[in-house]
């Protein structure tokens, strides 16, 4: 992963809504979620849903898909776990890590 893309990911990140609508499409997994369910479970305008999906796509942190009238947003799992190796890459200077590297990755 490049440094501007990281940058880029973090930025969207760093902001509370943004953070709660990635949290949300990490936990619903690759089924993903339409911006109407995360309004209801976030209790997010839709009018704001928008800028905020858009900025999270922006970022490459999520995707979305027509179905039909639906449009589905899902979590990008392989940027999510890019942007993870790249932050952990030089953990500890080499030594064994003392995290423990369940958590590092996830399979999804």
């Amino acid at each position: 992963m490049e440094e501007n893309d990281v940058v880029r990911s973090l930025a969207a990140l760093a902001q509370p809504i943004r953070l709660r609508v990635f949290r949300a499409l990490v936990v619903a997994g690759p089924s993903g979620l339409t911006p109407g369910a995360l309004t209801k479970t976030l209790g997010v305008p839709a009018t704001g849903l928008s800028f905020h999906l858009k900025e999270l796509v922006h970022a490459g942190l999520i995707s979305q898909e027509r179905q039909g009238r639906n449009l589905i947003c899902r979590a990008s799992f392989d940027r999510m776990n890019g942007l993870l190796g790249y932050l952990t890459e030089h953990c500890c200077e080499g030594e064994a890590c003392a995290v423990d590297g369940k958590a590092a990755a996830c399979d999804c």
